[in-house]
């Protein structure tokens, strides 16, 4: 496959796919003088869920839409180390306090995904990290966190106002919607009163 194809697949920019094959961190060889082929690897006939394996990025805010780039580049040249094969990179923006990030959701349902690799915990998620680790290792599949040293105050400070958020939007909510069943009686009974 063509080096530019490789780094899309890998979700890397050219540059740093084409600085990989330079290093020798993945094989390839020369056809003419701008072209790059890259040597697929061959598998071995290995269970199909520890064949994919999936790097996932995520930042809390548009704001920050710059770091998933490199945080994909870091975690796909982690497994190109490891030797994992990257079948895709997901990349998506939402709070990792949300448990509906719709493309986190897609990775923990698709079973041919056998290994999540991230760059800390946080990035799956905020609380229950160990419920889907378990809850994948039972299935055969594994989430795998690259670095895992506490994350910055910064995240958790934003978190913790996003829960806040969370919690008075819920509760107003529920206000707002007491109210409207109570006029909603109401008419109910003004009506049934005229009758």
């Amino acid at each position: 496959m063509k080096l530019s194809d490789y780094a899309k697949q890998q979700g890397v920019r050219y540059e740093t796919a084409w600085r990989w094959f330079r290093d020798g961190k993945i094989q390839g060889r020369r056809v003419g003088a701008h072209t790059i082929l890259i040597d697929e690897p061959t598998t071995v006939s290995a269970p199909v869920s520890k064949t994919h394996t999936v790097v996932y990025t995520r930042v809390s805010s548009a704001e920050n839409k710059a770091n998933l780039d490199r945080q994909a580049e870091r975690l796909v040249a982690y497994c190109t180390a490891r030797g994992y094969q990257v079948s895709r990179v997901v990349k998506e923006i939402g709070s990792g306090v949300n448990d509906n990030r719709p493309k986190f959701l897609a990775l923990l349902a698709d079973p041919s995904v056998g290994r999540i690799v991230i760059e800390h915990k946080d990035r799956g998620t905020r609380f229950g990290f160990r419920y889907i680790e378990t809850l994948l290792h039972t299935y055969g599949r594994e989430i795998e966190v690259v670095n895992q040293a506490d994350t910055s105050t910064e995240d958790l400070l934003a978190d913790l106002t996003s829960i806040v958020y969370s919690f008075c939007a819920r509760l107003y909510g529920q206000r707002r919607a007491k109210r409207k069943t109570e006029r909603l009686v109401q008419e109910l009974e003004a009506e049934h009163a005229v009758d």
